[in-house]
């Protein structure tokens, strides 16, 4: 509370409360939903049963499916981690977005004048809270998710903290006393706090404390991540392989598994306690994930379905994506879209959904009909995404209606593709499109600006932030 020393007449008091009885809560309106987003972390798009997954049993995201609408089409903002987390916080797409690769990370922090979904939502009295992998500033930076528009985070500020499921340490907002960290000695001499379970917790607590207020909840879950090999030499940490400890499988299949169980499971415990409170109705859920699966699953489990490639490539393995949304009273249920929706389209359409201003030159658009199972009533020019920033070639894609068009490296041929009859970009038809072809070049110099923060080999001379924090 701000205590404001100068007297107002009386008259104006009285007139602001005639006005607010009137128009009532402005923060509190019925048609402004809750919106908890939940983001897996390298979940492919075969990975789900309401995905075609036959092995890995996932029933509380299949049942969120059958109550909503399933993407046949959505796409992340990029093929790896921290350009898809930009793209979504900033509604720019991978061409203009602050952070565009993984690397470098110092450089490509969120800073003051960039304006994030969490900060849009906050101008209409949402109350936001944020866990997991943020990748987009470390603690005390700009970038910083509390600087970004979060009044709570609780997880891994920094990305390659985020590969740690046993950590010394969270970042955690709510411990002031303590340089914002939450301490896990435990973690020091044996495996006592998994990660996963903390963020489940936080995330649970605060729906519960905000349950009577509008609130937004980024849920960037770290599974099913490969964890880093110093942890686990096979690079996979687990507390369990159970529910498939009996399975045939290979060790590192079964504790993969594990981890998308884990995720199924906890993705059930904060659906069941929206339905617990009585939020159902006013609560939109999003589930999805950040990019493409890992090349490294096990091949027996298919984790890009019937997409060709993985995570870091820009064939449809690496950027499509699963994702569903639930939405009571508003979204139908079991509906399958293929409307093509992307993660830059989230800013504009929570934005427009909550009823506040939409920052301008965003390169999303507002899907909010097909976020209700209708058809899109206006359409966008093309999609675009790139990868390689911090290399002296990177590569481009460009989706342009039914059209996908791919570049790997400036200079090269353009490899074109009709994912009409063609999903799994199999076979080249450049040659017979050179018409098509030549729009989607123009598309990849018009989509790109260059930045200043990926300029080939610029040292960072400060260190890993989160290594000098612990």
């Amino acid at each position: 509370m701000i205590f404001n020393p100068t007297p107002r007449p009386y008259w104006i008091f009285v007139l602001a409360c005639l006005i607010t009885f009137a128009s009532g809560n402005a923060y509190s309106q019925p048609n402004k939903p809750n919106i908890i987003y939940i983001m897996a972390d390298d979940l492919g798009y075969g990975d789900l049963g309401c995905f075609g997954q036959k092995l890995m049993k996932t029933p509380n995201i299949d049942k969120l499916a059958s109550q909503g609408v399933l993407f046949t089409q959505a796409y992340a903002g990029g093929p790896v981690c921290t350009p898809s987390r930009s793209v979504l916080m900033t509604g720019l797409h991978n061409g203009h977005t602050p952070a565009r690769d993984n690397i470098p990370h110092y450089h490509t922090y969120l800073q003051k004048d960039d304006v994030t979904l969490a900060e849009t939502l906050k101008t209409v009295g949402y109350r936001t809270g944020g866990l997991g992998k943020w990748s987009l500033g470390d603690p005390g930076t700009a970038g910083d998710a509390t600087n970004q528009g979060f009044d709570m985070w609780l997880g891994y500020q920094n990305q390659d903290h985020a590969h740690y499921y046993y950590p010394e340490y969270l970042d955690d907002s709510y411990r002031a006393e303590n340089d914002f960290k939450l301490g896990l000695p435990g973690n020091t001499e044996s495996r006592e706090f998994y990660s996963h379970d903390l963020l489940t917790d936080r995330a649970l607590q605060f729906i519960r404390d905000a349950n009577q207020d509008l609130f937004f909840l980024y849920v960037a879950f770290t599974l099913p991540h490969f964890s880093s090999k110093k942890e686990d030499p096979d690079g996979l940490t687990v507390p369990t392989t159970e529910p498939y400890s009996n399975e045939s499988w290979p060790e590192k299949a079964k504790k993969y598994a594990s981890m998308v169980h884990m995720l199924d499971r906890d993705v059930g415990k904060i659906v069941d306690l929206v339905d617990r409170l009585g939020l159902s109705d006013q609560t939109l859920i999003v589930f999805t994930s950040d990019n493409g699966g890992h090349h490294d699953v096990w091949e027996g489990f298919d984790t890009s379905g019937p997409l060709r490639g993985f995570k870091r490539d820009l064939t449809e393995g690496g950027i499509r994506v699963p994702l569903i949304v639930r939405w009571p009273g508003t979204a139908p249920q079991g509906v399958i879209s293929n409307e093509v929706i992307a993660f830059q389209d989230m800013h504009p359409t929570f934005a427009a959904i909550a009823g506040a201003q939409t920052p301008a030159n965003l390169d999303g658009i507002n899907i909010s009909e097909a976020l209700k199972g209708q058809k899109l009533s206006s359409g966008r020019p093309y999609l675009y995404w790139d990868y390689g920033h911090n290399r002296d070639q990177y590569n481009q894609a460009v989706r342009m209606g039914d059209w996908k068009g791919i570049r790997m490296g400036q200079g090269s041929k353009i490899a074109l593709y009709d994912l009409t009859s063609d999903l799994g970009e199999e076979q080249d038809v450049a040659k017979k499109h050179p018409d098509i072809v030549q729009k989607i070049e123009a598309i990849m110099e018009e989509a790109f600006t260059p930045s200043s923060r990926y300029e080939v080999g610029r040292p960072y001379t400060g260190g890993p932030i989160w290594k000098k924090n612990k």
